[in-house]
């Protein structure tokens, strides 16, 4: 009750923020302001945009930032729809991201937030009380097909939050380059089958010119203790 109250009190310091809670229904991601004022976007890549918290919260902090969204679960699409009705310099994309561009299964969890391109693992259920409750079939694609990175104002930031396919998408970007920092949900238990784990991402993207600049949001969870965190990289 105490984390509901304080994220209100957040969400109340904003006006833009305050609007989507009580026309839309949808409550900002505030446990990543400190984070946003951080890296200070001009271009924010939202992969797994749900029903834009994360998008609110980067405009809240950044009102000038484009924002580029991928979100397949239409319930979720056309909530961010509703969301940015009326904002500008905003795209969102009815696809999700992979490594290769083809059909997928799509497994949607009992909270929408929690569905993903992976099989939903006990693990998940456990930590999370989280079960799948449908599916559907997804197009993916790569992010370089998507987003013409060299083009759009730095610093970008990519922010995914996908549910165990984080390496897929960072597998669907051939030139990292322009990619000025990473944030990344990233687990320590195989929530999803076949996830990658926190090591195998932080592997990856140091070796392609990244450091681990902070860890925030620990979830802990009686299960596991310490279960998923987000992880932003910057590029050294």
């Amino acid at each position: 009750m105490l984390k509901k109250l304080t994220k209100i009190l957040k969400i109340s310091r904003y006006p833009l923020l305050l609007r989507a809670l009580v026309r839309h229904r949808v409550a900002a991601a505030t446990e990543h302001l400190e984070t946003i004022k951080i890296v200070k976007p001009a271009t924010l890549i939202d992969v797994g945009a749900n029903k834009g918290q994360f998008s609110l919260a980067a405009r809240a902090q950044r009102p000038g930032v484009g924002i580029y969204a991928f979100e397949p679960l239409p319930g979720a699409r056309d909530r961010f729809s509703a969301v940015f009705r009326d904002a500008v310099n905003v795209q969102l994309s009815p696809v999700a991201l992979a490594a290769t561009e083809a059909s997928a299964e799509f497994h949607i969890g009992s909270r929408d937030d929690s569905s993903s391109l992976l099989p939903i693992a006990d693990a998940e259920k456990k930590a999370y009380g989280v079960h799948e409750s449908g599916r559907m079939v997804v197009e993916t694609r790569r992010l370089d097909s998507e987003v013409d990175f060299a083009a759009l104002p730095r610093p970008i930031m990519l922010k995914i939050d996908v549910q165990g396919g984080e390496l897929d998408v960072l597998k669907g970007v051939s030139d990292f380059s322009s990619i000025d920092f990473v944030y990344v949900e990233l687990s320590f238990v195989e929530l999803y089958t076949g996830q990658p784990l926190f090591e195998h991402v932080y592997e990856f993207l140091s070796a392609r010119g990244y450091r681990l600049r902070g860890l925030f949001n620990l979830s802990m969870t009686p299960a596991y203790g310490s279960t998923q965190v987000d992880a932003l990289f910057d590029r050294r």
